[in-house]
């Protein structure tokens, strides 16, 4: 189970978001067009995301999530079908469209929701090598097909092509032949155990109501902290690779690989701090994590030299790449984990819904406002400071979390 969730997460995170992000500077190339216009393919999609993740919670906790993954994954599978044979901007703008819709429906949401049913003692851990996978496809996938995107007799048709190939084969086929809904569907118990789970919450064991969690202070601050986060994700990682080559002028093999080093390091802070979250409490291990990506955003400026510029230093730029990742990669695995620990998993899937929702319009401002301002500004010194104050007031709203208490059971 963990292992199929792992493989489909890998794809359908990073061919919808990494891959794009990463040939935003050969979909420049290709159809003329500026960092504003090839950023909204994106920013679109979270943006679509965001209306529609509350009607996919809602939608997995009445049907169940087999039936919504495998929709999505149908859906997500279409659209990369046809994405190596766009002949325009708006065109790949109607692919993004499909995409957001397969995104909510066979995406990070769905597969939370899955493995939470499959994992208690160990749920920390296993969140985090879920979350952990997009990452890995940052750094594997636009690398993968990196000689293939950068040899003028093939380009980024051939080389998303390709991906489009395993796409069917490695998320298409384990999302409609491996997944089962709950250990019981095969006669186990979470976490391989040979008993049920012990029930920490005699009160209430599965967490909080909807109309209880809708009424919480905790649900908007969580999900504004997380908007902020992913305006943070998004500002950087959808234009730092035109940063790389326009403003620091490195060739476009090098700026790949520096852009993939974030999600390298990514993978290791959404492991780890998955991991340590099952021993501390969740809310403090968030809260170290927003600091270190506060941290990451203030290294891409040069610190040393007393003006208010970009760095240029490739020495500083991988040290970005180091702080940021592990930041970027722990924020977003200790983001699903805190909801799960503020709420239970009584309603989650509404709760997770309305969370992601409002995150996806923090990641739908963040690659779009960067890349407005870039186009209108001609450097990424203002859309970055903007990054950063986000950021700073994202860890803000961390701090004001606090877990909602169950509501008591009628005797």
């Amino acid at each position: 189970m963990a292992g199929a969730c792992l493989l489909i997460y890998f794809f359908t995170n990073g061919m919808a978001i990494f891959v794009p992000q990463n040939l935003f500077p050969r979909f420049m190339e290709t159809f003329s067009a500026t960092e504003g216009e090839v950023s909204l393919t994106v920013a679109l999609m979270f943006g679509l995301s965001a209306l529609m993740a509350p009607m996919a919670g809602a939608l997995i906790d009445r049907y169940g999530s087999l039936r919504i993954i495998r929709i999505g994954l149908v859906i997500m599978a279409l659209c990369f079908s046809l994405y190596p044979f766009a002949q325009s901007v708006r065109q790949l703008y109607i692919l993004h469209t499909g995409l957001a819709l397969g995104m909510v429906l066979g995406g990070l949401l769905v597969n939370v929701v899955l493995l939470s049913n499959w994992f208690v003692t160990h749920r920390g851990a296993v969140i985090g090598l879920l979350v952990a996978m997009s990452s890995f496809s940052g750094l594997l996938l636009p690398n993968l097909i990196s000689p293939l995107v950068n040899d003028p007799a093939y380009g980024w048709r051939w080389g998303f092509g390709t991906l489009s190939a395993a796409f069917w084969i490695l998320a298409i086929l384990p999302g409609f032949f491996l997944l089962k809904e709950r250990p019981a569907d095969v006669g186990q118990f979470p976490d391989g155990a040979d008993t049920p789970p012990v029930q920490l919450s005699k009160s209430h064991p599965d967490g909080v109501s909807f109309r209880t969690a809708i009424r919480s202070r905790t649900l908007y601050v969580l999900a504004i902290g997380s908007s902020c986060l992913w305006y943070t994700f998004q500002g950087i990682n959808s234009q730092v690779t035109i940063f790389f080559e326009l403003e620091t002028g490195m060739q476009p093999q090098q700026a790949t690989l520096l852009y993939s080093m974030i999600f390298g390091f990514s993978i290791a802070g959404k492991f780890l701090f998955g991991v340590i979250s099952d021993r501390f409490h969740k809310r403090s291990v968030l809260l170290a994590t927003s600091t270190l990506l506060l941290a990451g955003c203030l290294l891409v400026f040069d610190i040393g030299s007393g003006t208010h510029a970009l760095t240029g230093n490739v020495y500083q730029l991988m040290a970005f790449t180091m702080v940021f990742g592990l930041g970027y990669g722990g924020s977003f695995t200790l983001i699903q984990l805190v909801c799960v620990e503020s709420f239970g998993q009584r309603s989650l899937g509404k709760i997770l819904g309305i969370v992601i929702g409002i995150d996806s319009i923090g990641g739908m401002l963040g690659t779009i406002v960067t890349g407005q301002l870039k186009t209108m500004t001609g450097s990424y010194l203002l859309p970055f400071s903007i990054v950063a104050i986000v950021a700073a007031a994202g860890l803000l709203n961390v701090l004001l979390i606090r877990p909602v208490a169950p509501e008591p059971q009628a005797v």
